[in-house]
């Protein structure tokens, strides 16, 4: 974390390193409380289940939130194989089972490969995409039915670091828009075996990264630090 100066009312970038469970929003709420600022938001929603970088606009700087959310991005995270839920992560019980014992490192390896460049992804139902008018989630889990489209979407680097049994550990440099759970989802697909997506972090969003990103915690020490300086030093 940088102890850089803001001015967090006429405008800042905020680095934040999001909790697993909380949303977004969480994260702008608890920040907009703490720092008793009016205008904020984000540039790139995560899910609850993922952690890592989230960046936070305030003031002037929420005009730059289109401008930081079209850069790319990229993640680290773990797929199971041989495993699918509906939500193509943790948030809903598995629903099928396949063996995975076939499965070499080469074919895995291999796999990735058809991922790399332009591709047509169909987010998941369980997302936050509009459906005429309402998000997919909320009718996902009502049990409803519904076609979502596809979209063109670039991945410029898809690695796997490691392969422990039917745990892959991964590395993606994607496009906005892209959906790592679609992905986790297509790769299952392309292997045979259905996977899941079991942890997300994100590392990087264009050139801010996740290492210097702070907790909400740290926030609120730098704010109070600032506070007592003012308190200190009136006129500086």
């Amino acid at each position: 974390m940088q102890e850089t100066p803001y001015d967090f009312e006429a405008g800042a970038i905020l680095l934040m390193d999001k909790p697993l469970t909380w949303t977004s929003f969480d994260v702008v709420k608890k920040t907009k409380f703490s720092l008793r600022i009016k205008k904020i938001g984000h540039a790139g929603t995560l899910d609850p289940l993922a952690s890592g970088l989230l960046i936070l606009c305030t003031g002037k700087f929420t005009k730059r939130i289109e401008e930081i959310q079209a850069q790319e991005k990229e993640y680290t995270g773990t797929f199971v194989l041989g495993h699918t839920t509906p939500s193509f992560d943790l948030e809903t019980e598995i629903d099928s089972t396949a063996p995975t014992d076939h499965l070499t490192e080469e074919m895995l390896r291999e796999a990735t490969n058809s991922f790399l460049g332009e591709i047509d992804q169909t987010p998941p139902i369980y997302s936050a995409v509009k459906i005429n008018g309402e998000r997919a989630y909320a009718l996902a889990r009502r049990g409803e039915e519904a076609e979502i489209k596809s979209k063109r979407i670039t991945i410029k680097q898809f690695e796997l670091t490691s392969i422990a049994g039917n745990q892959v550990a991964f590395k993606v440099v994607c496009s906005k828009g892209t959906y790592i759970r679609s992905l986790a989802r297509d790769f299952g697909l392309k292997l045979g075996c259905g996977a899941y997506l079991s942890k997300l972090v994100r590392t990087r969003i264009g050139e801010y990264r996740l290492e210097d990103a702070m907790s909400l915690e740290q926030l609120q020490e730098l704010r109070e630090k600032q506070l007592a300086h003012h308190d200190r030093h009136p006129g500086a």
